[in-house]
């Protein structure tokens, strides 16, 4: 991303505004900075979530600077606005702003970045078409971890399915009553009470904390909103429900696969598969790392739901395949625009077990199949014929 972001701003000013969106907590202010460090004399840093920023004529007091740089030369100048998602009424403003660049041909480039992609994303799509390109800082996986902490990939794995990717939790690990706290303070809550309730009109808050509470306790299950509602200590229409979950989905928290069937790889109105992003905000919620011993069940579920939100961590879009009584955990397209079956196994199992998979290669042969499983099981998903890998190195 910093290089993405550092090649294009090295290109002629003024380009497309660089609109910079990702979860919390994973770096999209540091990587700012560290723009801002390299050229001091030719950017101006600010944060819409700052004190002054509600103070009138805070966000044209920033533009003027930036402006005034950008006419002093040599070379452009950079505006970064962080947090941009607080400006009320951000997007008319910067497309205005964008257009008078365009006209002036001032050499200023913009980059702004926020928190909250379903602000950003609605915003910049109805009022700044053709004028932004969109950067997605996603989640940290066990490699990012892996260098990050000084421990192997395999041990770093673990860790990851335990205590998540959030860099700033790692020197919590070793005190769960911290690091929780500081998980659900600095990253769920921030997500749910700042950037969605803030900035979203929410009828009713307290149940979409509870939405979020249920569907981060059943990773990588398959919830219908029927289900979900007869757990709600509040009751919600299910219009609400669907509302919150669309919204925890936009906030990086909790996102939704859906169905596929049969040859139309097209999407279904079923019950959705809900993956969390972040193992950290499952282990948040109150609810311990299951152990693969002791508790295989759960353990298999948080295994696949790591798995499956690595693929969307990647960018990768991906949905599930049921047709009865045949099921296969994660239909996805990899970078090299290749589709795969992906079946994920953990625990001894059998090529009996891997039916379901074998079911759907022969509908779809087009797709490639592949298992997911603990080291030491590789022989079984060869045996059948499939590509086999280690869930610890698909996740890395």
């Amino acid at each position: 991303m910093e290089r993405a972001l550092e090649q294009r701003l090295g290109q002629p000013a003024p380009g497309w505004i660089q609109l910079h969106v990702g979860p919390r907590q994973v770096g999209k202010t540091t990587l700012l900075l560290k723009i801002a460090a390299r050229r001091p004399d030719r950017t101006v840093y600010a944060t819409a979530d700052a004190p002054e920023a509600v103070l009138p004529h805070w966000r044209e007091a920033i533009w003027q600077r930036a402006t005034a740089l950008a006419r002093q030369g040599p070379g452009s100048a950079v505006l970064l606005l962080d947090e941009v998602q607080h400006l009320p009424g951000w997007s008319p403003w910067l497309k205005a702003r964008y257009d008078e660049l365009k006209r002036t041909g001032l050499p200023l480039h913009v980059v702004a970045s926020g928190s909250s992609s379903l602000r950003i994303g609605s915003d910049s799509r109805e009022s700044m078409a053709g004028r932004f390109e969109r950067l997605v800082l996603s989640h940290w996986g066990p490699r990012d971890l892996a260098e990050l902490a000084g421990i192997s990939p395999d041990d770093a794995a673990m860790k990851w399915l335990a205590r998540g990717g959030y860099p700033g939790a790692v020197p919590l690990w070793n005190d769960p009553v911290r690091w929780e706290a500081h998980v659900w303070d600095a990253i769920v809550e921030a997500a749910i009470g700042r950037d969605l309730l803030a900035l979203e009109q929410v009828r009713k808050p307290a149940l979409l904390r509870q939405v979020f509470a249920i569907a981060a306790a059943h990773p990588a299950e398959v919830l219908s909103l029927e289900k979900i509602a007869g757990n709600l200590a509040e009751k919600g229409a299910l219009e609400t429900i669907a509302h919150s979950l669309g919204l925890l989905s936009e906030a990086f928290l909790v996102t939704p696969l859906q169905k596929t069937h049969r040859r139309e790889i097209r999407r279904r109105r079923s019950p959705s598969k809900r993956v969390v992003r972040d193992p950290a905000l499952r282990t948040a919620t109150g609810k311990a790392p299951p152990s693969a011993d002791s508790d295989p069940e759960r353990w298999g579920r948080w295994v696949e739901n790591a798995c499956l939100a690595r693929i969307l961590n990647a960018g990768l879009a991906s949905d599930y395949w049921r047709e009865e009584p045949w099921e296969v955990d994660g239909v996805f397209t990899g970078p090299d625009d290749v589709p795969w079956w992906v079946e994920i196994k953990t625990g001894r199992f059998t090529a009996e077990d891997l039916r379901g998979l074998s079911h759907a290669a022969v509908r779809m042969p087009e797709h490639r199949p592949l298992v997911l499983r603990d080291r030491g099981q590789e022989d079984v998903g060869r045996s059948a014929g499939f590509e086999s890998m280690a869930w610890q190195d698909f996740v890395q």
